[in-house]
């Protein structure tokens, strides 16, 4: 979810009529007045819903967690949104989730996936339109099956860094995944949950950080905290499959099997299904594509000739367009060529969306259809749930998707080296070697350009990742899945055998 915050609150009175009635507030702490210390504030209330079905009660709790430097000065004040069955069983799985970004709130998994409440927006890739945007019971949650964590890390949601404290010391893949371990640690001491089994997972860059804080809680000195699954939502892990550089052919080859997709979605290319064409894709990317494109320009014409018409084949596109690009389409062009003909542009987080343009001449599009289709409608709700329906008392905006965090992030890893590319899959691989119970989920939409599954497969196929505790799931959508009615029922069923499975 790579922005615009918006709030409905007009729409509270309607859209909470359906809601359960609410409980008095077990702590009725007033937020933080302007003040050397802040004092966190915590809201929880008794609430129940059926989830998976099975009726479920349990304690909602939205609360602040302040992170301090060395010498006990506040520096971040990081939001938690926690869903427990009452009462509390420390023998119950606990799974901590949060978005990515970086910068991007866990509206998105919260009130779209797995929360006990989410946004009903449209499920067939069309607007979500003007509000009141329905908030309704989410049957799908996961709460039949463990308690919920939603962290939003510094610059995210309600959180934020104090004033004075340097951005540095939090944005960034190593400084962002120590501040996240911590909240886990501390929620977990506060809760007496150390003995429980424990879940991990993110969606886009929150896999990065999935990475990164199994890297902080077992892969320190101490491996304090044990961990039994990690979630991965559109899986980035090997930052080689991201727009491509003069030089670098690899993201290229783990776009074209999105590009395949995409294109038999929209009828541009005929398959008995999207998993046969995506095959076909695959195959032709990582053999005949690969090595055509390794060839540079020594690349014999007869050969060139060969691939470009077999990528005409599998894309939609016209061999004279792939002839002009030099056998290699950005998703950017793509997204724009794909559907010309027919004044319509594809979105990049959801291939399935389409926008139209100012004009049909131009290169790339004016912006994603995928995202501007959807994002009002979640934060409008997530700002509904925390103030009205939980008592959380802020001025503060809720970022869905901060600009600061982003704007500040440090990607760089020393372990890594000087100008080395992104890589963070070999910390789930020591993650797994280390702990022999350790599994991981990956969940891909096949109509997703931002998080391609052919890269997400790439990078835990390497050397290090055992491979019989890592499990792949499709779905008929893109980045966010869960948008569609049917994906997010199979994506809960998925994760709900993957957690019993234990």
């Amino acid at each position: 979810m790579n922005l615009k915050t918006f709030s409905a609150i007009s729409a509270a009175a309607l859209c909470l009529a359906a809601a359960p009635v609410l409980a008095d507030d077990h702590n009725e702490t007033p937020a933080a007045a302007p003040s050397a210390e802040i004092t966190p504030q915590v809201k929880s209330r008794e609430l129940s819903g059926t989830y998976g079905g099975v009726r479920v009660p349990y304690t909602a709790t939205i609360g602040e967690t302040i992170l301090t430097d060395d010498d006990g000065k506040q520096e971040a004040v990081i939001v938690t949104t926690s869903y427990v069955k009452s009462p509390r069983d420390t023998s119950r799985p606990v799974f901590f989730i949060y978005n990515g970004g970086p910068g991007s709130g866990s509206v998105w998994l919260q009130m779209g996936a797995w929360g006990p409440k989410r946004v009903a927006i449209p499920s067939d890739a069309r607007d979500d339109g003007a509000p009141p945007y329905p908030l309704v019971d989410n049957p799908e949650s996961l709460l039949d099956v463990a308690d919920l964590v939603f962290i939003d890390p510094p610059g995210t949601g309600f959180s934020y860094l104090t004033k004075g404290t340097d951005p540095k010391k939090y944005y960034g893949l190593r400084q962002d995944a120590r501040a996240v371990a911590e909240v886990i640690r501390r929620w977990i001491n506060d809760n007496g949950r150390w003995n429980s089994p424990k879940y991990l997972g993110g969606e886009s860059y929150g896999t990065t950080r999935t990475a990164m804080v199994v890297d902080e809680l077992e892969g320190g000195t101490y491996n304090d905290v044990g961990l039994n699954g990690l979630i991965l939502v559109s899986t980035i892990l090997d930052f080689a499959a991201r727009e491509p550089t003069p030089g670098n052919e690899m993201a290229y080859i783990v776009t074209l099997p999105n590009m395949a997709a995409a294109a038999f979605y929209h009828g541009k290319v005929q398959a008995p299904s999207v998993e046969a064409i995506a095959e076909e894709a695959r195959q032709f990317a990582i053999g005949p594509f690969a090595a055509a494109l390794l060839k540079g320009q020594d690349l014999p014409a007869a050969e060139r000739a060969a691939v470009r018409d077999e990528m005409a084949r599998l894309t939609g596109l016209s061999p004279a367009y792939l002839e002009q690009a030099n056998l290699r389409v950005t998703s950017q062009r793509f997204y724009k060529e794909l559907l010309r003909d027919r004044g319509l542009t594809i979105g990049r987080l959801d291939a399935r969306y389409t926008g139209t343009d100012y004009d049909n001449a131009g290169e790339t599009p004016d912006s994603d259809p995928s995202f501007y289709g959807i994002d009002a409608g979640y934060t409008a709700t997530i700002n509904e749930w925390a103030r009205a329906g939980l008592g959380f008392e802020t001025t503060r905006e809720y970022n869905s998707i901060g600009r600061e965090p982003g704007r500040n992030w440090d990607w760089t890893l020393p372990s890594q080296g000087r100008n080395a590319y992104l890589n963070v899959a070999p910390y789930i691989g020591r993650a797994m070697r280390q702990n022999s119970q350790l599994r991981v989920f990956n969940a891909q939409g096949w109509y997703d350009f931002a998080t391609p599954f052919f890269g997400a497969e790439y990078s835990l196929n390497r050397m290090g990742i055992p491979q019989d505790r890592v499990t792949y799931e499709y779905y008929d959508a893109g980045h966010m899945m869960y948008i569609r009615d049917e994906d997010r029922a199979k994506l809960s069923a998925d994760l709900r055998e993957f957690i019993r499975a234990r």
